[in-house]
């Protein structure tokens, strides 16, 4: 199954941060933070109001930073996916 995002959304993959023990200490999984940072897996479709495209600031295959919250949570398959507006995505990690 895929999903092709609507409008101007987009497709992302949190990316899991590693698991960091400190002194010992573990974090379980309901007190860590949501993922900051996600892999843009597919784009939308945005349109002027004269129906031409416009292109879209992130491609597939970008890393992006997330806000921490917003967006749908969307499951597909055993994957945890997220559909963020790209006026909501808050920048592009650059290597």
């Amino acid at each position: 199954m895929n999903i092709r995002p609507l409008g101007d959304r987009v497709l992302i993959e949190p990316i899991e941060e590693k698991e960091q023990k400190i002194g010992g200490i573990i974090i379980p999984d309901s007190a860590k933070e949501k993922p900051m940072q996600g892999k843009v897996l597919a784009v939308g479709k945005k349109l002027d109001k004269d129906g031409k495209a416009i292109p879209f600031d992130v491609k597939k295959g970008d890393t992006v930073l997330l806000p921490k919250y917003g967006g749908t949570e969307v499951k597909l398959g055993e994957k945890k996916l997220q559909l963020v507006r790209e006026e909501d995505l808050l920048g592009v990690v650059e290597k």
